[in-house]
């Protein structure tokens, strides 16, 4: 895939600032929950880029090879945790809802598992993804990283 626009040399002012939004929302939630919610997001959003960089940031930072795999059927897999699944049916909830799927049982479950902070946290996380996902599928954007060289 060959970038089609480079935000970062059209708007360097306001893409310095969009990672640094990035970078201090991602770090205000755990680091294997925000991998998950990157990766899930991109899942949906068939982003190769974000697929391909966020599994190899979630590998870095300890998360399984068999967790990674099972994450776009994570509802039947049980080797995620009540908290975790929240956040992906959250994930889900935010990144489809054009579609008209409906977010009241996502809620009570966010609600459940996160403090009102954290569930401001993370809905500010899936829309950095979100958004991240559509400049990548929209400029045709793509990382390289050590995984997808080989």
């Amino acid at each position: 895939m060959t970038a089609t626009l480079d935000p970062f040399a059209a708007a360097p002012a306001l893409m310095k600032k969009w990672m640094a939004v990035s970078t201090d929302i991602a770090a205000s939630l755990e680091p294997s929950l925000v991998e998950l919610v990157k990766i899930r997001s991109s899942q949906i959003n068939a982003c190769a880029n974000c697929i391909n960089m966020h599994t190899a940031e979630a590998r870095a930072k300890g998360e399984t090879e068999s967790r990674i795999y099972l994450l776009s059927a994570w509802r039947e897999a049980p080797c995620y945790s009540e908290r975790e699944r929240a956040a992906l049916a959250w994930t889900e909830a935010l990144t489809t809802f054009a579609t008209g799927h409906p977010q009241e049982t996502a809620r009570r479950d966010l609600q459940a598992a996160f403090t009102e902070e954290e569930q401001v946290k993370l809905t500010l996380m899936i829309n950095v993804i979100n958004g991240w996902n559509r400049l990548a599928v929209g400029f045709g954007l793509w990382i390289e990283t050590p995984a997808s060289r080989a």
